[in-house]
């Protein structure tokens, strides 16, 4: 365990059909694989024990007593090995035949799930042989010993509260009410599925969309283990598709028809942190449910799943066209309603020749086109003072040029320095005072002009710049619509993008992709030499870095020692520890005495999760104390220096 990281496996042996002595090696062999791995639980395929192609063997005692031989083998062999095994057998039980999945761990038989939904169509025919599960639990006597027998069968770590597991088998999944809804209601946030589910063509896609949803449905971790090559192919074929699902995404998924083992890390704090918030999960559910505890043993768990550095991005480039088309079509027409609810006749932008202004007036312009109203109506402001560099300036102008917009030039220069006159500012001070009477003598500016046009005057800030409270208040912090404002500053760079990639207008394409290359700043302080000498990530940190934090420190709601964990799994090419410390450090301080600037912000659109709107998906007191957070990242920082 490991920050709440479980290491399972799904594993497909080599079996031979209707041999439970043969089978029962294979699957040793690929217990001892993945003990060997870490792996603290392993599912395995529906009927392995036997193979589930046996037919009317079934019915012949000496298959079914090879098979609870070969269980007593197995829980002989595995009396070492601390891993949960999920394995598949039939067994008789009050005179009939059972399809089971037995739990067992370190030799002893935890649990016996039978199955619920018995397939009796097409190719399937296990009504012949099997009976349903029955609806309440029952007791099945293994070797003198009592064993509990169901489906309300919880298996829960003594070692971690959050670490649940509930087991279904193959049709179980695929019936209109999944036990696996029960067992979640139950408490369960991870499913095991045993299966043998046969090949067709455009099965595999199906079968991947139903794990994929389940998982999301149900907040869980899923482990689907299929059987494989070496059942028989009489009348069917099985390709072995494992696949380890969490909240609707695939962390790990075999090669079709080639037998082995799987494996991944499920995060089950973060399925447990996410059913908190989440009010359809009512921990009452649990009627008929009877925990069975096992052991975890604490271990430092080597990730394989893929951490991404920028959780807020798709990786997948048709993907990611995709996502920033639709953001940028959400702000839109958030903006389009304001307007026209407003009656407003115009908006006003002030823009800088930065990424976040070019986003705004992108917005803006859309929204205007879809509400039919003239381009010129937008009046997109350039206010140059100290530390406006010319190249900032011309991509201000050729972008308003390029989308048609009317653009107006106010140089604050005089009017900062009046108001420099006025409360005694020594103009060579670059302090906070000199930069930030620019940020508020342009928001001046904006909204007086606003007034004259009979306008909304449109935000540019974006939501990793609320996150840190890099806004001057009363200054750019201040907006009448704010369009960008759960639009994280690593996702604005590609929403830009893709217009630059989509349009026609090669000279709207040139200028956006020049202002890509521009560096971030407020330019507030003067330039050296015509050059940007004020780089916002200089100052508060890289955006990546930054945006990656915000994602797990909020979302999910992860403690520093975790978002540094995953930071240094996600980044490990890119950033030292240290560095990473540093900058983490950095956010915790900035989000918590910087929530007061949040707590009064402008309407704007949720595009996103992730939001900090207090209006809707964050309440925060402005007053909270950092104290327990700060605390645990210098006993991270103390635990390197010894290290």
């Amino acid at each position: 365990m490991n920050y709440g990281f479980v290491k399972t496996a799904c594993a497909t042996p080599q079996i031979h059909v209707a041999d439970c002595s043969f089978n029962e090696q294979a699957i040793l062999t690929s217990v001892r694989v993945a003990e060997q791995a870490g792996v603290e639980i392993l599912c395995l395929p529906e009927l392995c024990i036997t193979g589930y192609t046996c037919g009317d063997l079934f019915f012949q005692d000496t298959l079914l007593n090879s098979a609870e031989e070969a269980l007593r083998t197995l829980l002989h062999d595995t009396q070492e090995f601390s891993l949960l095994i999920v394995v598949g057998l039939p067994l008789r039980h009050n005179g009939k035949i059972y399809n089971c999945a037995a739990v067992l761990q370190q030799g002893k038989l935890l649990g016996i799930v039978p199955k619920t939904h018995i397939p009796n169509y097409n190719e399937f025919y296990e009504r012949r042989h099997f009976v349903p599960a029955p609806a309440e639990n029952e007791t099945f006597f293994f070797d003198g010993v009592s064993i509990p027998f169901g489906t309300k069968l919880l298996f829960r770590s003594r070692q971690n509260k959050n670490l649940c597991m509930a087991v279904e088998i193959c049709e179980d999944l695929w019936a209109p009410l999944p036990p696996s809804v029960s067992h979640a209601m139950a408490g369960a946030v991870l499913i095991a599925n045993l299966s043998a589910s046969d090949e067709t063509i455009g099965k595999a896609e199906y079968r991947r969309s139903l794990v994929e949803g389940q998982s999301a449905r149900l907040l869980c971790g899923y482990l689907y283990a299929d059987a494989g090559d070496g059942e028989s192919t009489t009348d069917m074929v099985f390709a072995g598709h494992n696949l380890i699902a969490e909240n609707g995404s695939i962390l790990a998924q075999s090669q079709l028809f080639q037998n082995g083992l799987i494996c991944s890390e499920i995060d089950v704090d973060r399925l447990a942190g996410e059913r908190l918030k989440n009010t359809s999960f009512d921990a009452s559910k649990q009627d008929g449910y009877a925990v069975v505890s096992f052991e975890t043993t604490k271990k430092e768990t080597t990730l394989t799943r893929r951490i991404d550095p920028a959780p807020f991005v798709p990786s997948d480039p048709a993907h990611r066209a995709r996502r920033c088309s639709a953001i940028l079509a959400m702000q839109a027409n958030g903006l389009k309603k304001r307007l026209a609810h407003t009656g407003c006749s115009s908006a006003v932008v002030g823009i800088s020749g930065g990424l976040d202004s070019t986003l705004a007036l992108l917005v803006v312009t859309r929204a205007f086109k879809e509400l039919g109203r003239p381009l010129s109506d937008i009046t997109a402001v350039t206010m140059p003072c100290f530390g406006t560099t010319q190249r900032t300036r011309n991509n201000a102008e050729k972008l308003c040029r390029a989308l048609d917009v009317t653009l107006r030039e106010v140089n604050i220069t005089e009017t900062v320095q009046s108001n420099f006159r006025d409360i005694g500012q020594d103009p060579q001070t670059h302090d906070v005072t000199f930069e930030n009477t620019q940020a508020r003598v342009r928001t001046l500016v904006l909204m007086n002009l606003a007034n004259r046009t009979n306008g909304l005057v449109i935000g540019t800030g974006d939501l990793s710049e609320l996150a840190l409270g890099w806004a001057t208040y009363n200054g750019d912090h201040m907006s009448m619509y704010g369009v960008n404002a759960s639009v994280p500053k690593t996702l604005v760079r590609h929403i830009v993008a893709t217009v630059a990639d989509t349009t026609d207008s090669s000279e709207l394409r040139d200028v956006l992709r020049d202002i890509l290359d521009t560096p971030v700043s407020p330019e507030l302080l003067p330039a050296k030499d015509g050059v940007i000498s004020q780089q916002t990530e200089e100052i508060v940190g890289p955006y990546d870095l930054h945006d990656f934090f915000l994602y797990y420190a909020v979302r999910w709601g992860f403690s520093p020692a975790k978002v540094f964990f995953l930071a240094q799994n996600a980044f490990r090419d890119q950033f030292e520890d240290a560095v990473i410390l540093k900058w983490l450090r950095k956010f915790y301080w900035r989000f918590f005495s910087q929530q007061f600037k949040r707590s009064c912000v402008p309407d704007g659109p949720k595009v996103g999760t992730v939001t900090l709107s207090p209006r809707g998906d964050w309440r925060m007191p402005s007053d909270a104390c950092a104290a327990a957070w700060v605390q645990e990242l210098d006993h991270l920082e103390q635990n390197k220096k010894e290290g």
